[in-house]
């Protein structure tokens, strides 16, 4: 039975599960990841990795995901939602903590994989619920709120993970430990604090879409691809850099508080810039007139990175992550407004939308970590060029935002 009496379908519950939504994202998902790029120092010292090394595990919840998030979007559409989440985020804490039980890396590599089978079923089901409760104008907006809760972990992650949490606890393993227990506690307020929403055309709980149904109507669709190598071509730019630019700057004769600092500067402004990005689109009614600019910026920024001078890397740093999560925001809601989708299908387009996404990250870290034994700065063009191809893919993105009423 609910903790919380959500017979009433009220205003005030549906912000409580939003809000939940975004705790979901920010301890489940965010924290849980970045963490490992400021830990990563620590990490290849205890276990003696290299530089690719390090960047393969960076990519593979990346990896993971393709086997798994067009799967946990089937799921949501099929059996719910909020059964996928709380299920996904107790497993997702339990293998977030074993990471720290790692020894080597093939150890790591093995449990990251299944941490990353299980924390990318999120997100998908995360944007289901969003586009459950919320309609119209007000979706963008929820999805600008959740795309701020996993700013949030990111901010706060590689702000304190290794600089404050690491030497608080002993070291990096137990860092993992307190992660993955949040997560499992954020998955047991899912089960006894949340309602599955009734959708369109659903009998009642568990009596979703069938499986063969939203596969016919969603895997077929165009746009859906579009947006998808879009959001690949993006996420293989900012995933490279996230996870080389602190051990970058130390090499460079950063200090580790200014190396991470960066990071922690550009995901509390990527949490500040997600809710205005989102409104801007929702005002203007135009998303594309949001996202193409974003797109420019980003490419001209991650390229400049290696150029330019100490005082300029935080400007720049500052930048591309006031707009970053924002960007996911928008273009996330564009996925479930596409024709064709909407709520019914909503699990499945953005299951199918992240699957593609996530090719991006698994192969941009170790690309470009490789490029850096022939010169530092040359990972950063690399990933620059992947930005440039998610430019070339938007063009031909249709609009969406008109949509909204």
């Amino acid at each position: 039975m609910n903790i919380i009496n959500s017979k009433s379908g009220g205003s005030n519950y549906r912000w409580y599960v939003l809000s939940l939504a975004a705790l979901t994202f920010t301890f489940t998902v965010a924290m849980q990841q970045i963490c490992m790029t400021v830990l990563f120092k620590e990490i290849a010292a205890d276990l003696g990795l290299n530089l690719v090394q390090v960047g393969i595990i960076w990519g593979i919840p990346s990896f993971a995901a393709l086997f798994i998030v067009f799967v946990g979007g089937l799921l949501a559409d099929r059996y719910g939602a909020k059964r996928v989440i709380a299920v996904t985020c107790i497993l997702g804490g339990l293998a977030g903590a074993l990471r720290g039980t790692a020894g080597d890396f093939t150890s790591l590599a093995i449990i990251t994989f299944f941490f990353g089978l299980t924390i990318w079923v999120v997100p998908s089901s995360v944007f289901k619920t969003t586009a459950t409760w919320f309609k119209g104008r007000q979706l963008v907006i929820a999805n600008g709120v959740v795309s701020a809760g996993m700013g949030l972990g990111f901010t706060v992650g590689s702000m304190i993970s290794a600089t404050m949490i690491s030497p608080l606890l002993g070291g990096w393993e137990n860092v993992l430990f307190l992660y993955g227990g949040i997560s499992i506690m954020i998955g047991l307020l899912w089960v006894f604090t949340v309602r599955e929403a009734e959708q369109p055309g659903s009998a009642g709980l568990g009596s979703g879409v069938p499986l063969r149904q939203s596969i016919s109507r969603v895997f077929p669709n165009k746009a859906i691809w579009l947006l998808g190598l879009t959001l690949l071509g993006y996420s293989a730019c900012m995933q490279g850099m996230m996870g080389y630019l602190p051990t970058y700057l130390r090499d460079m004769g950063w200090t580790i508080a200014s190396a991470d600092g960066t990071m922690a500067t550009f995901n509390a402004l990527s949490t500040l810039g997600a809710i205005p990005l989102a409104l801007l689109a929702n005002k203007i009614g135009l998303s594309k007139r949001v996202i193409f600019p974003v797109l420019v910026i980003t490419v001209a920024g991650v390229a400049l990175l290696p150029v330019v001078s100490f005082a300029m890397v935080w400007v720049l740093m500052a930048i591309l992550g006031v707009s970053r999560d924002g960007f996911m925001a928008v273009s996330l809601t564009m996925s479930t407004e596409t024709e064709g989708v909407g709520v019914v299908y909503a699990g499945t387009a953005m299951g199918l939308t992240q699957t593609i996404l996530n090719v991006g990250p698994i192969i941009s870290p170790p690309l470009g970590n490789s490029l850096a034994e022939a010169n530092a700065g040359f990972p950063f063009f690399l990933w620059a060029g992947f930005g440039l191809l998610a430019l070339v893919f938007f063009f031909f993105v249709k609009e969406t935002g008109w949509r909204r009423k």
